[in-house]
């Protein structure tokens, strides 16, 4: 219960950072931005991950620089998705990753899949029509939010086999650098090199890259040591309720009804594909 419990709280928090990197993006560019931020999550992990590096050896840091590689693209697509809609549906759409999960899990392992997930899927897809016809988003931001959201999922669906094989600190580090790297490699060949500049700019990769990279990923390994895949997923269906909460109440999101609706689709795909995901939100919450 602990480790799920943690994984709550760290979807409050990539819940509220829509908000501000949504504003920052807005004002410094997008690859730039990414790569500063995972550059302070992995300074905030430098000293605590120094002494346990050795102990992941050639496989850990292989494992640790794809999943790392995954999270670089999903942030890519989530961010720059994030540039063309809104708050809310981000956040709604992202969530899909506890649908995508028990997916992948029957491509890459056969895990089993029953019919509850793939009747949350065509749940999920019908809340995904109805927000791709609200006006207030864009068609092509959700497409790539979606996108993000299958790349998280894969970096979910793998933790579940590495996180108990690895150092949590050393493991975490190895994706922070691994993150980093790739975007700044993007940024440079762009033409992105800019300090930046402004506190709009400078709380966003302050939260994201203390709060939402460096303790937040290293919360999911922990917590992955202890929790499958699928449960893990059933925490971050909470990502989207809280960025609903935050984009209504800071950054003025007015979805109307068919938008919510939407969402409550998504909500309910999560909830039938997942079933122990409500009754362990309604112990928690209630």
């Amino acid at each position: 219960m602990l480790a799920l419990l943690a994984l709550i709280a760290v979807t409050a928090v990539w819940g509220y950072t829509f908000v501000p990197m949504k504003d920052a993006v807005a004002l410094y560019p997008l690859f730039a931005f990414l790569a500063v931020r995972f550059l302070i999550a992995a300074v905030v992990l430098a000293a605590p991950a120094a002494p346990r590096l050795r102990s992941l050896g050639r496989r850990g840091w292989v494992a640790g620089v794809a999943l790392g590689l995954l999270l670089a693209l999903g942030y890519a697509l989530q961010t720059a998705g994030l540039q063309r809609t809104t708050v809310s549906s981000a956040g709604f759409i992202t969530g899909l990753y506890v649908v995508f999960t028990p997916l992948l899990g029957l491509l890459l392992f056969r895990s089993r899949v029953g019919a509850a997930v793939w009747l949350g899927v065509a749940l999920a897809v019908a809340g995904l029509g109805l927000l791709s016809g609200v006006g207030a988003g864009d068609p092509a931001g959700d497409l790539l939010v979606l996108a993000g959201s299958a790349a998280y999922s894969l970096q979910i669906a793998l933790m579940e086999r590495y996180a108990p094989r690895y150092d949590p600190v050393a493991f975490t580090q190895a994706e922070m650098v691994a993150a980093f790297a790739g975007f700044a490699v993007v940024a440079v060949a762009l033409g992105q090199v800019e300090v930046p500049r402004g506190w709009t700019v400078w709380w966003a990769l302050l939260v994201t890259g203390i709060f939402a990279s460096a303790l937040g990923f290293l919360v999911q390994t922990w917590a992955q040591r202890r929790i499958s895949a699928s449960r893990t997923a059933i925490a971050f269906a909470m990502e989207p309720v809280f960025a609903g909460i935050f984009g209504f109440w800071l950054a003025g999101d007015r979805l109307g009804a068919i938008g919510w609706a939407g969402c409550a689709l998504i909500m309910a795909g999560i909830l039938v594909a997942e079933p122990e995901a409500g009754r362990t939100l309604r112990r928690l919450l209630g």
